[in-house]
């Protein structure tokens, strides 16, 4: 199962170098292409260069927090689509609510494993490909009749 993320383009938004750099591993080591940025205006100008298929935004941060970022990605025609998932140590109802209403598609709340980020992602994720073409083509009961 460690190469069912191989390829998927993840950007990660958070201040704390500790938290960037943790991700990171993780999502590299189950093989992601990882995007980094540090905060809302460094990630809005990364988005439009590397177009990933999965963001985490760290909802404090400072300039633009996270569910700024999320709004701002959510009402765009060009990234709507793009899977949004915010990261906080909060983890009441009023948090979670406030994540919804700016469009995010997930909460995550910190810290979180290595499994929760990398089952968001599966979760998330663009529908893979089928690796080889063939299989689509197999008969069906009804064909064969």
């Amino acid at each position: 199962m460690i190469d069912d993320l191989a390829g998927v383009k993840v950007m990660l938004i958070d201040d704390s170098n500790t938290i960037r750099r943790s991700a990171e591993i993780f999502l590299q080591r189950a093989g992601c292409e990882v995007i980094l940025a540090t905060d809302g205006f460094d990630a809005l100008a990364k988005v439009a260069d590397h177009h990933p298929e999965v963001i985490f935004v760290d909802v404090m941060m400072p300039r633009i927090d996270g569910y700024q970022t999320c709004a701002l990605l959510k009402n765009s025609v060009r990234f709507r689509d793009i899977p949004v998932i915010l990261l906080s140590s909060k983890c009441g109802l009023f948090d979670r609510a406030r994540g919804r209403i700016v469009g995010s598609d997930e909460y995550l709340t910190k810290p979180f494993t290595k499994n929760e980020l990398l089952d968001a992602v599966r979760r998330h994720r663009p529908p893979a490909e089928s690796s080889s073409p063939g299989d689509t083509d197999l008969p069906t009961k009804e064909s064969s009749r």
